[in-house]
């Protein structure tokens, strides 16, 4: 991007609102490619709702088909970028649907944590019995079906993977290394590639084949982390390691 000076204060500068320096004649065309990605990526990141969806198609409709072709030429992967783009936004959504409130403001328990005032733990009936600021009795909790559904819903959630990842998508031995050392590791790509033996194009290969199926997300332009479906693959495929051993 040092050569390439965007006019921001609204006066033109050389009569273009971008200016471009013919020494951008000299960066490889695939660093330019890749630049070109991530500006693309930091915008529909940054677009809410609906209208970042659509931002890519939107994108290519008032490109046109000649500069698409020349956008090829330096490696761009559009429609790569609109299937991300696509994952992100229904992400997102999940998220929202998840965090938002069913019945508003208003708590099923009747009482909220606010409304503890103090607890007690009753040994003999293995119970936690929560007090009001009056000193009344809030709620009587057990203890045994509080920690029976917490291990549950941990572990089925890790262990529950989606049907149609399991049936349509298998990693291959490569792929599989990869969500493996992004687990246990952070790392930039020319190590990844180092410690995998691959070449640049079969990594971005495998990283494009892993965002695609939402095992894998961006967290900025340039960060890549696994998702919840890419850790609940990790974590089937070893407990299927451990039977089997057994």
């Amino acid at each position: 991007m040092k050569y390439v000076r965007i006019n921001d204060k609204g006066e033109l500068l050389e009569d273009e609102a971008v200016v471009i320096s013919p020494e951008i004649e000299n960066v490889k065309p695939e660093l330019v490619g890749k630049a070109i990605e991530s500006i693309i990526r930091v915008v529909y990141m940054d677009v809410i709702g609906k209208a970042g969806l659509f931002f890519i198609a939107e994108l290519k409709r008032r490109a046109g088909d000649e500069l698409m072709d020349e956008l090829k030429n330096f490696g761009v992967d559009l429609a790569s970028l609109q299937i991300e783009q696509y994952y992100l936004y229904r992400r997102r959504e999940r998220k929202k649907a998840k965090t938002k409130k069913p019945y508003g403001d208003v708590s099923l328990l009747g009482y909220t944590w606010k409304n503890v005032a103090s607890w007690k733990y009753d040994q003999r009936r293995r119970v936690c019995v929560l007090y009001d600021k009056n000193g009344e009795i809030l709620d009587t909790l057990n203890l045994d079906s509080i920690i029976e559904d917490y291990v549950k819903n941990l572990s089925e959630s890790l262990e529950d993977l989606p049907e149609e990842l399991e049936s349509e998508f298998v990693l291959n031995d490569k792929e599989y290394e990869l969500l493996k050392m992004l687990q246990t590791r952070d790392m930039d790509a020319e190590s990844a590639m180092t410690l995998l033996h691959v070449s640049k194009k079969e990594f971005d290969d495998m990283i494009k084949r892993l965002l695609q199926n939402e095992l894998l997300q961006y967290t900025s332009f340039n960060v890549i982390e696994l998702t919840e479906i890419g850790i609940s693959y990790i974590h089937k495929k070893e407990t299927e390691k451990q039977t089997i051993s057994q």
